[in-house]
């Protein structure tokens, strides 16, 4: 029952960020959201950065996970930055509320220690995209840097990203995709 609530208090929180209007979102505004006592969420929580927490243990669950199966599943370099740079954006779009949590927008005012969180995910996707970038120059016999090519793969996603948030969630991260990944990787 607790890690019902738990889960129920982190999609509430999520579906607040998905309203294009920037709102700060106060305890007392995700309470009255579920209808609960502040004293009800603070049962489950410290306060308001480790809900923020749970968001961001989700989101590096989840595109981690996706990231480890495209690895397994695919053992084409380019397939695989392909694949990851597509899934990233379909995430994002996929729910709107965690993309102004990667982006760092929704942590504007909170504890610092979430964004340097989000910043050690960004490392970790552009790791990710360096190993299949090192896979792919060594499929194709041609040598490329790929410490920059992933770096910007990396400012490419964050940039759509923005560009969804800062839309009201109208301008689509995945829109133009295929053709943009055709320029971004050229091997």
């Amino acid at each position: 029952m607790a890690g019902e609530r738990k889960q129920q208090i982190l999609e509430t929180l999520a579906k607040m960020l998905e309203t294009p209007k920037r709102e700060k979102i106060t305890t007392a505004s995700l309470a009255a959201k579920l209808e609960v006592s502040e004293a009800a969420l603070y049962r489950h929580f410290a306060n308001k950065a480790q809900m923020f927490e749970g968001l961001i243990s989700f989101i590096e669950e989840t595109v981690f996970g996706l990231i480890n199966k495209i690895g397994t599943e695919e053992t084409d370099g380019l397939r695989q930055i392909q694949r990851t740079i597509t899934m990233l954006l379909a995430f994002a779009e996929k729910n709107p509320g965690m993309t102004r949590v990667l982006i760092g927008d929704a942590l504007v005012n909170e504890d610092e220690k979430l964004q340097v969180r989000i910043n050690q995910l960004y490392d970790r996707i552009e790791v990710t995209l360096k190993q299949s970038l090192r896979i792919a120059e060594t499929q194709s016999g041609s040598k490329g840097d790929a410490e920059a090519q992933a770096n910007l793969i990396v400012c490419y996603i964050i940039g759509r990203w923005q560009q969804f948030a800062k839309s009201g969630f109208k301008r689509k991260p995945t829109e133009y995709v295929q053709q943009q990944i055709t320029t971004l990787i050229n091997y």
